[in-house]
């Protein structure tokens, strides 16, 4: 008899630099705790990115800027990413880096608004003919291929949805069902169907089975009461960016319903700023009558260095529009000279006028102590067993070269103990990978102990 262990059919998500990063770690009156949500110290810089958050949500900041200044290895994009997690995945943030806007097919301005526009969000309230249940039932049905061949095609697919007051089966078209696998829907699901449009919604699982062991759901979500058959107020969010595109070649009325239609028909036209003001005037339109709300969100511009005269004199325009989102930007340079300018110096390399519209958070260089819970953070969130030893080894090597090359080193370090048999990283095993991959100031010494031999 053959047996086979099934693996768990649970995601694996890809570990990124900041996968560790859940929020701010705030306590409820606004102060830091000194290691939360995968933040480690900078309490200053936390609270007021938590004032920021704050603000945002109030709606008082927008078309205002805040800067994160500091030393490489600081945490300035951790906590613009930690603000982002706190305001949740209903407001924009939409982030860049300061060399993107350089390309030799968009102009660097038009790179700009693009992420302007990206990061302004519109929730559209509209009342829709939806069925609306629970999943009990979901079964395709196949019929011979037309064209011919030895597959099946699936002619329909019966669906059964439940709700508190009732019960009802639907037939829908193939279309439909290849939507339904994509939002990976299954019985005990709670989704709706808009009636007009066949769209389907997956809104998270019947709380009726909070108490299995389901590794897969997201959210549990009570059963919908009323009829199955019902008027429903969706909620729909989009970015201005998402309406410029859909209508960059427009179809159809210039109402707000004509525009989300558009959404679905993807292709790449020229979005002039003529079409930006039309929509602009709708949106307005929709906005006083309630049927539209406006929500300013992020665009965090990392190394805002890379920008040039031209970018930061845009910047400074766009920033006193009346459609605005917040602008935060990060840097690590000190006084150096404004790019595009030649011979003008400036603080943290962006003009003075526009460093005068702009609040400043200071992020201070992280002690020992702060640098080993960081490790100790990142060797969990990798899946590394690390002793105490090799947590002090990082440590001072991140004192002698930076904090990111000794996060760089846990990897290769596993490796090691993996191959040398040890069960978790020694400090020999991290000695052998600092000694295999060098850092910057180490190769830059070299560089410069041997200019002969390296070519000019």
């Amino acid at each position: 008899m053959k047996i086979e262990e099934v693996k768990s059919t649970t995601k694996t998500q890809r570990i990124n630099a900041h996968s560790h990063v859940k929020g701010l770690g705030l306590r409820e009156d606004g102060t830091a705790e000194p290691s939360s949500a995968g933040l480690v110290g900078q309490a200053q810089a936390r609270e007021a990115a938590g004032y920021l958050v704050d603000l945002i949500r109030t709606k008082r900041m927008s078309g205002r800027a805040a800067l994160f200044a500091g030393p490489p290895g600081t945490g300035k994009t951790a906590i613009a990413l930690a603000l982002a997690q706190e305001l949740g995945n209903k407001v924009p943030f939409c982030p860049m880096v300061g060399s993107e806007v350089y390309s030799s097919e968009v102009k660097k301005t038009e790179v700009l608004m693009e992420n302007f526009r990206r990061a302004i969000g519109l929730r559209i309230k509209e009342v829709k003919e939806v069925y609306e249940g629970e999943v009990t039932e979901l079964t395709p049905v196949e019929t011979e291929n037309p064209m011919g061949g030895y597959g099946k095609t699936v002619s329909h697919v019966i669906i059964g949805l439940r709700t508190a007051k009732g019960t009802k089966q639907l037939k829908l078209d193939p279309s439909i069902y290849e939507t339904l696998q994509k939002e990976r829907v299954e019985t005990g699901d709670v989704i709706y169907v808009e009636a007009n449009s066949g769209a389907v919604k997956r809104q998270g699982r019947s709380d009726t089975y909070a108490t299995e062991f389901d590794l897969e759901a997201e959210e549990y979500v009570p059963l919908p009461k009323g009829d199955v058959h019902k008027k429903k107020e969706v909620i729909q969010d989009v970015t201005l960016h998402d309406l410029d595109v859909a209508n960059a070649q427009p179809q159809g009325g210039q109402d707000i319903l004509s525009m989300m239609s558009q959404l679905m028909k993807p292709r790449k036209t020229e979005i002039t700023e003529k079409l930006r003001l039309e929509i602009n005037k709708v949106v307005d339109k929709y906005i006083d009558q309630g049927i539209a709300e406006l929500v300013p969100g992020v665009l965090f511009i990392d190394e805002v260095h890379m920008l040039d005269i031209e970018c930061f004199t845009f910047l400074h325009r766009a920033l006193e529009s009346r459609i605005a989102p917040i602008v935060i930007f990060a840097t690590n340079r000190g006084r150096c000279i404004i790019k595009g300018t030649g011979d003008v110096v400036s603080a943290h390399g962006i003009p003075r006028d526009l460093l005068d519209r702009i609040i400043i958070v200071r992020m201070k260089p992280y002690g020992q102590d702060e640098v080993s819970q960081i490790i100790q953070i990142r060797a969990q969130t990798e899946g590394i067993k690390i002793d105490n030893n090799a947590i002090q080894e990082l440590s001072s090597i991140a004192e002698k070269a930076s904090l990111r090359y000794a996060v760089r080193l846990l990897t290769p370090s596993n490796v090691m103990a993996q191959q040398n048999g040890n069960e978790s990283v020694t400090a020999e095993d991290v000695r052998e990978a600092a000694d295999l991959f060098i850092d910057a100031k180490t190769s830059a010494q070299m560089l410069a102990e041997n200019p002969e031999k390296f070519m000019k």
